[in-house]
């Protein structure tokens, strides 16, 4: 086996410590060094995985060859700039910015020096999403609800940059389009930023995606539906289930229609739908979401090889959660 990366964490807050976790746990990486501006905690995560803890980056900037970078988004560009200046590879936590304009400069750093970026989406290595992948579908129609109690942790920001961020990604991700046409309502409670939120999202291949998002339920729930052609797939995140409902392989609708002389299928009405269609629990592999995004990163930072979720993704998924939110500032509530 091939010498252990070294490795460093840039914040290990409610994130970063798992991020430092799973980097101690990994055969294929070294963890050199934790870095929080909270020595308290750079030290408590820092004894528990056996490395240094520092308040800043700067004794490590040349003894590492990947970084995740887990700190508060406002300073994801500061706390990434002197790695990526380095060529050093950085794992950017979702968003991959506070806005386009950072996004942007992020990926310009990041192609000046030739430094490999790979964005947080953790959602895209949920075993839910890849069961999606493997069908190879063309999704027309998308619904998603992500909603959860309100946890206190990003009142710096709106549900959109909070919550639907991640399902802005996976839509982007299924479409293959990042320039769809929006229109967005959202309502704002407990701060200056919307609580709620939902954005309806039409394509220019005709797909149309409806995402809700809160922050502001008595439970926890994220969901994702998605019709096309081929099937109708409905997932459910946490639960890691769903089913995959397909016309039956043996089926023909219009030959039957035409066996018993119908001149429309009103006319099928008794006929047993169960019957007509084949409905199969997807095959999701029990698997930590963010231990697969780190093995991921890990292999590219090696290889060389394309990170699943590059930085144009990452930038794609702020502007347009950018221009929901202006949808939702600009909505008229008085007609």
């Amino acid at each position: 086996m091939s010498e252990p990366i070294p490795v460093a964490v840039i914040g290990v807050g409610h994130m970063g410590r798992h991020h430092a976790r799973i980097y101690h746990e990994l055969p294929e990486t070294r963890l050199v060094a934790v870095v929080d501006r909270d020595a308290g905690r750079a030290g408590e995560i820092a004894h528990k995985h056996e490395c240094e803890a520092l308040t800043e980056p700067d004794k490590i900037l040349d003894k590492v060859r990947a970084v995740s970078v887990s700190v508060p988004t406002v300073h994801h560009l500061e706390a990434a700039r002197p790695f990526l200046e380095r060529g050093v590879a950085a794992l950017i936590e979702k968003p991959i910015a506070g806005t386009p304009d950072e996004a942007e400069e992020l990926l310009a750093l990041a192609r000046r020096h030739h430094a490999l970026i790979q964005v947080g989406h953790t959602e895209r290595f949920n075993p839910v999403v890849t069961a999606i992948g493997r069908m190879g579908i063309t999704p027309k129609f998308i619904e998603t609800h992500r909603i959860s109690p309100f946890t206190f942790r990003s009142a710096d920001i709106g549900v959109v940059m909070d919550m639907m961020i991640h399902d802005i990604d996976i839509v982007l991700h299924l479409v293959r389009d990042r320039n769809p046409r929006v229109d967005a309502v959202g309502v704002n409670v407990l701060g200056p930023h919307e609580d709620i939120a939902n954005a309806r999202l039409r394509f220019g291949n005709g797909c149309v995606a409806n995402l809700t998002a809160s922050r502001l339920a008595l439970k926890t729930e994220r969901k994702i539906r998605v019709f096309s052609h081929e099937a109708y797939l409905s997932l459910d995140y946490q639960k890691k289930s769903g089913i995959a409902i397909k016309k039956d392989a043996n089926l023909d609708v219009l030959k039957l229609a035409r066996e018993r002389n119908a001149d429309d299928l009103a006319q099928l009405a008794g006929t047993d739908f169960g019957k007509m269609v084949k409905v199969e629990p997807l095959i999701i592999e029990d698997a930590e979401p963010l231990k697969a995004e780190l093995e991921a990163f890990i292999h590219c930072v090696r290889t060389g090889d394309t990170p699943p979720v590059t930085a144009e993704d990452g930038a794609a998924a702020v502007r347009l959660a950018h221009e929901i939110t202006d949808s939702i500032k600009s909505h008229s509530w008085h007609g």
